[in-house]
């Protein structure tokens, strides 16, 4: 059983947001790829930590809402879907054997299935949107989690905040904390990773982590 498009705030077919997103353009999809294929990425495993994060977390048949070119599709691994409403992005991920589909197609996937997943991922992801549409989205995908599925919300602090003009809105641990009890969610963990808060203004990868589940 699948369920109408969720309403994307991002997505620029949405008609609550008829301009064309930034992150929904291909260049976007270009720069993450170049990002992520810097050389010196190439020789060390950056991703080894927040692989392992991520994997220690046993989320099970996982969403992953704003999957972007599949970064946390490969960190998973196993049985996880993406979304993305970069279609350059997901025709990425699908070149790289992942699944995932546009905001647009998903729906009417064969992964659209609702109550189908233990838990819903969004990293880097809200930080593009005001708070409001931030938790519009996620309230958008929330039917495709089980009973007892959880959320997990992934937003950079401030040094990896400034690193893009993409970025819209600064939600650190409270305002993610916030927006889960907006939703009706009990929080689990709340954390700064991999370092403590204050490296976060210096260190552009260290990120604020919420896990919720639905009661």
């Amino acid at each position: 059983m699948s369920a109408e498009p969720p309403h994307d705030p991002t997505d620029p077919n949405d008609p609550h947001d008829p301009a064309l997103a930034p992150t929904a353009r291909a260049e976007y999809a270009d720069r993450l790829r170049t990002l992520q294929g810097r050389r010196w990425k190439q020789w060390v495993d950056v991703q080894a930590p927040y692989r392992w994060f991520l994997r220690r977390l046993r989320l099970g048949r996982t969403l992953d809402v704003g999957c972007g070119i599949g970064r946390n599709l490969a960190n998973l691994g196993g049985d996880v879907v993406g979304v993305d409403h970069n279609a350059e992005a997901v025709a990425r991920c699908r070149a790289d054997g992942f699944v995932a589909h546009t905001t647009a197609g998903f729906a009417d996937s064969p992964d659209a299935v609702l109550g189908g997943y233990d838990a819903l991922l969004f990293s880097h992801v809200l930080e593009h949107m005001a708070r409001a549409d931030a938790v519009a989205l996620v309230a958008a995908y929330r039917p495709y989690l089980r009973p007892g599925g959880r959320v997990v919300m992934i937003t950079p602090q401030e040094r990896g905040y400034a690193t893009d003009a993409t970025h819209v809105e600064f939600h650190d641990l409270d305002g993610l904390r916030g927006m889960a009890g907006d939703l009706g969610l009990t929080v689990e963990r709340a954390r700064s990773f991999p370092f403590p808060r204050p490296v976060g203004r210096i260190f552009p990868y260290n990120e604020f982590v919420v896990v919720a589940r639905v009661d």
